[in-house]
C-alpha cells in the first residue's frame, strides 16, 4: 500500500513530457513569426529609431499580460537594452494607477489610454498597441485616437486580431490563437525592436552618430 503522505505529490518526471510539448509549441510559434515578420521588424525598427532620433515619444498600452509587455518594452528603451546610452522617451500608459482609475471612474475604462494620449501625444509620436485578441476596447480606442491625430500606430496581436491589425499603420500578427504563445511572440518582437533601434541610434559600442535631438514641447 502506498504511503498516504505521498499521494497527490507531483514529481518533475511527471511533467517532463508536458514541459517538452509546451516549449516545442513556443518554439514553433517563434519560428513561424521569424519567417513571416522579419521584413516588418526591420521596417518598424527603422521607423522607431528615426522617430526617437527626431525627439518623438513611444507610447505603449495593453491589458493584463499585454500591459506587462507594454511596460517591459518602454522600460528597455527608457533604461537600456544592450548599450550604455542616454535614456529614450518611452511611456507605458498602463502605469499611473491614479490616472487609470480617475479616467475609468469619471469617464470609461474604454478611455483610459486614449485620454492619456490626448494630453501627452503629438503628431509624429508612435503607439505600440498590444491586444492578443484584437478586441480590447480601450486599446482599439487608443489606436483610433492616435491615427486621427498623426500618431503612428503599431498593432501587436494574434491570429484572431486581423481586423484590428487592418486598423493600424503597421501590425505584427503572431500566428497563434493561444494567448500565452501570442504574448511570448510579442515580447520577442519587443526585444528585437529595442535591440535594433538602439543599435541604429547608438552603434555597437553605444556611441551615438547623432543623438536624439531635444524638442521643446511647450
Amino acid at each position: 500500500m502506498s504511503d498516504p503522505s505521498e499521494q497527490g505529490v507531483t514529481s518533475a518526471g511527471d511533467l517532463e513530457a508536458d514541459a517538452a510539448r509546451y516549449l516545442d509549441a513556443t518554439a514553433a510559434v517563434l519560428t513561424a513569426l521569424a519567417q513571416r515578420e522579419r521584413a516588418r521588424l526591420a521596417e518598424v525598427s527603422a521607423l522607431l529609431a528615426n522617430r526617437l532620433r527626431d525627439g518623438h515619444t513611444l507610447f505603449t498600452c495593453g491589458n493584463g499580460g499585454s500591459a506587462a509587455d507594454a511596460q517591459h518594452i518602454a522600460t528597455e528603451l527608457g533604461g537600456k537594452f544592450y548599450l550604455d546610452r542616454p535614456g529614450l522617451p518611452a511611456i507605458a500608459l498602463t502605469t499611473n494607477t491614479s490616472m487609470l482609475t480617475a479616467i475609468g471612474n469619471d469617464f470609461s475604462y474604454d478611455d483610459v489610454f486614449a485620454r492619456q494620449l490626448e494630453g501627452l501625444a503629438r503628431a509624429g509620436d508612435i503607439l505600440f498597441a498590444l491586444t492578443t485578441s484584437g478586441r480590447s476596447p480601450n486599446v482599439r480606442r487608443a489606436a483610433a485616437w492616435a491615427r486621427e491625430h498623426g500618431v503612428t500606430t503599431v498593432a501587436f496581436t494574434g491570429a484572431k486580431g486581423e481586423d484590428f491589425a487592418q486598423l493600424c499603420d503597421h501590425a505584427f500578427v503572431v500566428p497563434s490563437e493561444d494567448t500565452p504563445h501570442i504574448q511570448e511572440g510579442h515580447i520577442a518582437l519587443g526585444h528585437a525592436l529595442c535591440a535594433l533601434a538602439e543599435a541604429a541610434l547608438y552603434g555597437p559600442r553605444g556611441v551615438p552618430p547623432a543623438g536624439p535631438r531635444a524638442v521643446d514641447r511647450r
